[in-house]
């Protein structure tokens, strides 16, 4: 049966999650926006109402496209750094943060293992001449 965390992240694009946030949940406030390389966002964002949500904080993880590929609730704002530990503990850029209890998960079919766009072959649509290594992995534009 799938939860209302599910029925988030099943409108599939993140124009359509936040519609929803402003009509059922009293709007939102926009906490963070991160990308880590070209091809992953992280939006976290506070609810203006929880109702039956299990936390008022969500982190939205999408392609460049706007395509959610994930959706994590939690109590507390987890650091980006704490994010990516969770998701990639080899990856030692990112240190040992810990992050807060994940209260709710909904993955949709855009989801992959976030670690390949980390590696020094990670997929680019950026030249070498133009890009750099981000912190953790990934490219960046220089």
């Amino acid at each position: 049966m799938p939860t209302i965390v599910d029925d988030l992240a099943a409108t599939l694009v993140l124009g359509a999650l936040l519609d929803q946030l402003n009509t059922q949940y009293r709007g939102y406030e926009l906490l963070a926006h991160h990308t880590q390389g070209e091809f992953h966002h992280d939006v976290i964002v506070r609810v203006g109402h929880r109702g039956e949500l299990p936390g008022d904080v969500l982190v939205v993880s999408t392609n460049c496209n706007g395509g959610i590929k994930e959706v994590l609730v939690f109590d507390d704002v987890p650091s980006t750094e704490a994010l990516w530990h969770h998701r990639c503990p080899t990856e030692r850029e990112f240190g040992d943060h810990p992050l807060p209890p994940v209260k709710a998960l909904a993955r949709t079919l855009h989801y992959f293992d976030p670690c390949e766009l980390l590696g020094p072959d990670a997929r680019s649509e950026l030249r070498p001449e133009h890009r750099r290594r981000q912190r953790g992995g990934g490219w960046e534009r220089v």
